[in-house]
């Protein structure tokens, strides 16, 4: 049985763009073109625009005010660039409602929800689930009580311009957009080294965390896709959907180096999100 961590990555393979055609829009004309390859910026924007988002003011402040002591997160990172174990972390200390498109697209899967019949349809054809179908998912998600009274950590989604502006538009923004940055050749190395143990499940690494015994070190498997030269793609790929996410999200996003101690990431990402917190309620005390 493939374990949680594998039927994850496996989900998550269907919500982003395939290796080497991430979106990076180009205007035209005042037409929105996706999938370009040209060298220009992403469009912003506008204040106009923004504002068009946004609640009544009336109600905007009757909801900042009753979530002023919530955060809503999005956090983003490479392969093995220690963003799962930082999520624990984040979700133990601020109780935020932890949320993986990738997990939540099997949940929705498992349980034959619309939204899930839709995307098994185009996964079981090797097609990639459109945004339309995982935006509502993220939506119907954040919408729920538990999300709502105690904020939410979007975990690796929106993966691309087009994504991130769906969720614009209908007013999903973070308070603060967490980017784990860890050099490639370590990745690389975390990547590699990576074996999983197909009895129980376990990810154990050749360096880092190595089996206990002999016994379990002669049944571990490596993902197919667990290569230097897989993984280098993958990398290529994240760095263009982060490109593509910077000119909606660069006024929250914070740039965190995922290449020290766990507790020294969690360490710099905590004292981050209490900043975060501490301004919001500001904020809407002296609104």
């Amino acid at each position: 049985m493939a374990s949680p961590t594998a039927s994850a990555a496996s989900a998550v393979s269907y919500l982003s763009p395939w290796p080497g055609v991430a979106e990076r829009p180009i205007p035209r004309g005042g037409l929105l073109f996706r999938g370009s390859r040209g060298g220009s910026s992403p469009l912003r924007l506008n204040c106009a625009r923004r504002n068009a988002l946004s609640p009544a003011p009336r109600a905007a402040k009757a909801l900042a005010a009753e979530n002023a002591d919530t955060l809503n997160v999005m956090i983003a990172g490479a392969p093995a660039s220690g963003k799962g174990t930082q999520c624990e972390l984040i979700k133990a200390k601020y109780g935020l409602v932890h949320i993986s498109a990738g997990d939540l697209l099997r949940a929705e899967i498992a349980t034959g929800t619309a939204n899930g019949k839709q995307a098994k349809e185009f996964m079981e054809k090797g097609q990639l689930v459109p945004d339309e179908i995982v935006v509502n998912m993220v939506k119907e998600r954040l919408l729920q009580a538990d999300a709502q009274e105690k904020g939410w950590l979007l975990d690796g989604y929106p993966r691309s311009y087009s994504q991130s502006m769906a969720l614009e538009n209908l007013g999903i923004r973070p308070d603060i957009f967490i980017l784990l940055d860890v050099p490639d050749e370590l990745l690389v190395e975390r990547v590699v080294g990576r074996r999983l143990d197909p009895v129980t499940g376990k990810i154990y690494h050749l360096k880092y965390s190595p089996p206990e015994n002999e016994e379990i070190a002669s049944r571990l498997t490596q993902r197919f896709d667990d290569t230097e030269e897989k993984v280098k793609l993958r990398l290529q790929t994240h760095y263009q959907n982060i490109e593509s996410l910077v000119s909606i999200y660069e006024d929250v996003i914070v740039h965190v180096k995922g290449d020290t101690t766990v507790e020294d990431v969690f360490g710099e990402i905590d004292k981050l999100l209490a900043s975060s917190l501490s301004k919001k309620t500001e904020m809407v005390a002296s609104s």
